[in-house]
């Protein structure tokens, strides 16, 4: 192809400088100039049917349109629809070519018009556009599966024995990551294999949220929280608030691993933690009366929880204050050693003092009514002011306090279980009427006198006036509970 293009070059400079400055030929459509044209490239003529008639033509064409070298397009015939021939010499497209031959069976008339000229100039350029956007897309795909199978090979539970041990328990590699790293738990990569060798055991509980399943991994019991696809926010704040630098904490709920599981229906998103056999604080209270020891245990445990949880650690391991938003019975654990653990962190917000700004999570979900302090009933809270929140949660242990304190056996006399306000309002309350008993009426669960007589109780239900003040800045902190229920349990030779 390459000496067919020198030559052709060849052949038109000889044609140029033999006859002058330019070269003669005939031309169909030049009637005056007597039918004859001048170019300085080559001359052409070209025969094709049209409406069943022999039609030629014979023209000059330009050097410049001469494109590409060796086969210009001009110059280029078509099977069965135009026979074309393009010379260098004076007058040389003077020949009579013969008229294209149709093919038959290709179903044409013998009519060629614009628009199909264009459709056979068009169509392999936008077929060869398909494929090359084909290929693009294959590359594309072949590059994100080619990735995909290196982080399954990271992920794939067959693989574990590459990060962990087989000796090793869940408390060994808590303990182990939790002490020499950050203390916000499990890396990524060992929390999904963790989770996806987790085998589900029983369902143990249900809420708005999903279901709560018992789980085994290597023997030991874990629970496994499955939220429902629409609660997807939830599942992702509680999980980023239990990775909380420096959370870990007796009090607050072992976090274990966090993973979105797809079992090829749909996706499941799991939040797996430690397990308690006792269930929640409601469930306990609802099956168990305590003793005075057993209540100073709950509840000193229950304040050092949401102490943590409240205290800002400064430094650069340090930890941001968090409010729970949603404390309550059945969102605080009851552990084989009668302490509580807080849980469900799904509501709470952050406060980072160096921005002075608080980070709550876009979600629908509302705390629960029952326990909802005054402010937020009446929607006089402040919410660019972390302490506002702190001071709710105040108000809702205090509430759940109550609860424990009626179930206190002394004497052989305790009462049966009751929600807080359960003789005021009904079994599911609207805030509507939450907020006509806690704020227009501003009655709060009642005290009985004769806890007057025990001195755990008298300062249980002291404790618990302090924290139901309408004004939350007169609450007490959490702070300040746990230091007097310490005092409480030296005075009552409680082993903690």
């Amino acid at each position: 192809m390459a000496l067919y293009q020198i030559v052709l070059t060849l052949v038109v400079l000889l044609a140029l400088v033999a006859g002058g400055s330019a070269l003669q030929c005939n031309c169909t459509n030049c009637e005056r100039t007597g039918f004859e044209c001048e170019t300085d490239g080559a001359c052409m003529a070209s025969t094709f049917i049209s409406q069943g008639k022999e039609e030629h033509v014979r023209i000059c064409i330009a050097r410049e349109h001469l494109v590409p070298p060796g086969q210009p397009f001009y110059c280029l015939s078509a099977e069965g629809l135009l026979n074309t021939h393009c010379c260098y010499e004076d007058y040389c497209n003077s020949v009579d070519l013969k008229a294209p031959v149709p093919r038959k069976g290709d179903g044409w008339s013998g009519t060629w018009g614009p628009v199909e000229l264009v459709a056979v100039i068009a169509g392999p350029v936008f077929l060869m556009c398909v494929v090359l956007m084909g290929g693009v897309f294959l590359f594309q795909y072949h590059q994100r599966a080619y990735s995909h199978r290196q982080r399954l090979d990271v992920e794939d539970p067959s693989c574990d024995h590459l990060y962990l041990a087989k000796d090793k328990t869940l408390q060994d590699l808590i303990y182990d990551m939790s002490t020499s790293g950050s203390g916000s738990g499990l890396p990524l990569f060992v929390q999904r294999t963790v989770a996806r060798t987790i085998v589900l055991q029983e369902i143990i509980g249900k809420g708005r949220f999903g279901e709560v399943w018992r789980g085994k991994w290597r023997g030991g019991d874990v629970a496994v929280k499955i939220f429902s696809s629409r609660e997807e926010r939830s599942w992702f704040r509680e999980a980023e608030i239990y990775q909380t630098i420096m959370l870990r904490h007796d009090n607050i709920l072992g976090f274990i691993a966090a993973d979105n599981k797809d079992n090829g229906t749909w996706t499941q998103l799991w939040l797996v933690s430690d397990y308690h056999e006792h269930g929640s604080l409601f469930d306990y209270l609802n099956h168990y009366s305590v003793t005075i020891e057993g209540m100073i245990k709950l509840a000193l445990s229950a304040a050092s929880g949401l102490a943590h949880l409240h205290m800002e650690i400064l430094g650069t391991q340090g930890k941001p204050g968090i409010a729970h938003r949603d404390l309550k019975s059945k969102n605080i654990l009851v552990k084989k050693n009668g302490m509580c653990a807080i849980a469900d962190l799904g509501l709470a917000v952050r406060h980072e003092s160096i921005t002075d700004t608080i980070d709550i999570a876009p979600n629908q979900r509302v705390g629960t009514k029952r326990y909802m302090a005054p402010e937020v009933l009446d929607e006089t809270i402040n919410m660019k002011h972390f302490d506002s929140f702190k001071c709710a949660d105040i108000y809702a242990l205090g509430l759940v306090y109550w609860e424990v304190a009626r179930r206190c056996n002394t004497g052989g006399i305790h009462e049966e279980y009751q929600l807080p306000y359960f003789d005021l309002v009904p079994s599911d309350p609207s805030i509507e009427e939450m907020r006509k008993v806690v704020c227009d009426q501003r009655l709060r669960p009642n005290v009985p006198n004769w806890w007057q007589s025990y001195e755990s109780l008298r300062v249980m239900g002291k404790i618990m006036r302090e924290c139901w003040y309408a004004n939350g800045a007169a609450r007490l902190t959490a702070l300040r509970i746990k230091k007097t229920l310490s005092q409480l349990s030296v005075d009552e030779d409680v082993k903690m």
